[in-house]
């Protein structure tokens, strides 16, 4: 079965390099991804698969089915961009100013392409289903819900869930494969610090809440360093601070925003009350008052324990022994996780760097791009997953 899986990962390799381009050519920022669903379609036009009505307005749910009965088992891609200038000088540049895919998900779209171009040559080598999740929205943490919503995970009801993430640590022809955490949950924290604003230059005749904001940002850190285990990893981070209209004048209020990161679930329910109380004291100690949103957005990805030995000999069987890596996990999130609420699953790190080549920036990052000797590999590695889960 691999040996078909790998003829045909060399035989569809240049269509998904075409494919991957285009796609970074003519980016879509999240719930916009018209033209990107469009591309899909067609190609999937091709492939005699069963798209499925779900009043999607961007994205695409769809199923490939096999000889038989049997369980079902979703692969998943995320399709949008993000708001970034694209600062790379290539032939497949971004076309659109101030949008560009650069945190892979051309790769990601391209190698749920991929899996699918494989799979539906090889319809009787499995019984069951394989649903498509051409998922929009990644980046503002909403396409996995929606798709959850409207039915994605049900009818047939999904039994394991694989979905893969670009990253540059590791080289193409690399797969990462991690039993439990791999990346963190996502909430976040909204402030509203409140005094009695008045004249700068009188600041006894007020309670100046940008003093008190700055003391509670400093002692929120105290969260991480003196009331978690030092074992458990925990990030809190406020990324925005918004207050007053004057050089002069002390304002009535300031408003903060931030997140924070965790793995474990038992931690993470104790962070509304130590965000709470740490800045409701902190502030108090300079007579101000504060209001505080906590806000759960997404769970840790978690791979499934089950699916591991699995993923590894997946990985095994595409790349080589030396082709399973073992990552340091990420307090970065993903909303893959909420796949995993409904069905095991289990998350890759697909390697596509390449030092040589130039291919070492970051996430979010805008320069980032891609080597596309990784591409085949994506698409093999999910649809090998399939094949071994559903012959399992």
């Amino acid at each position: 079965m691999i040996d078909t899986v790998r003829n045909l990962m060399q035989q569809y390799t240049p269509t998904l390099t075409e494919f991957r381009r285009d796609l970074h050519m003519y980016p879509e920022l999240s719930f916009k991804e018209h033209q990107t669903t469009k591309k899909i379609l067609e190609a999937l036009a091709e492939l005699d698969v069963e798209v499925l009505d779900l009043g999607l307005e961007t994205g695409v749910v769809a199923d490939i089915h096999g000889s038989g009965d049997g369980r079902t088992v979703a692969l998943r891609g995320d399709i949008d961009a993000l708001p970034i200038y694209e600062e790379n000088d290539v032939p497949y540049r971004s076309t659109v100013d101030g949008v560009m895919h650069a945190c892979g998900h051309d790769v990601h779209t391209s190698s749920l392409l991929g899996a699918a171009m494989i799979l539906s040559q090889m319809r009787d080598k499995f019984r069951g289903t394989v649903r498509l999740l051409f998922q929009p929205a990644e980046e503002i943490n909403e396409g996995a819900r929606l798709l959850i919503d409207r039915g994605a995970m049900q009818n047939p009801t999904v039994d394991a869930v694989f979905g893969l993430h670009t990253t540059p640590m590791f080289s193409a022809g690399e797969v990462a494969v991690k039993a439990g955490g791999l990346m963190a949950a996502v909430d976040t924290i909204r402030i509203t610090v409140k005094g009695v604003g008045g004249h700068g230059a009188i600041p006894n005749a007020t309670v100046d809440p940008i003093v008190a904001a700055c003391s509670m940002v400093s002692s929120l850190q105290s969260i991480v360093s003196r009331n978690v285990n030092p074992l458990d990893s925990v990030v809190v981070s406020m990324g925005t601070i918004n207050a007053g209209i004057a050089n002069n004048v002390i304002p009535e209020e300031v408003k903060l925003t931030g997140t924070a990161r965790s793995f474990e679930p038992s931690v993470r329910e104790q962070l509304p009350d130590l965000v709470r109380r740490v800045v409701e004291n902190s502030v108090a100690a300079y007579g101000a008052q504060a209001e505080v949103e906590y806000i759960y957005h997404l769970p840790a990805v978690y791979n499934d324990d089950g699916l591991t030995d699995l993923a590894a000999s997946v990985v095994a069987e595409v790349c080589g022994e030396s082709g399973v890596v073992d990552p340091q996990p990420s307090m970065g999130g993903e909303d893959f996780a909420l796949y995993m609420q409904h069905a095991p699953g289990f998350f890759y790190w697909l390697g596509t760097g390449n030092k040589e080549k130039g291919f070492v920036h970051q996430w979010h990052n805008p320069r980032y791009d891609t080597d596309e000797d990784a591409l085949p590999i994506g698409a093999g590695v999910l649809a090998t997953s399939a094949l071994r889960y559903l012959s399992d």
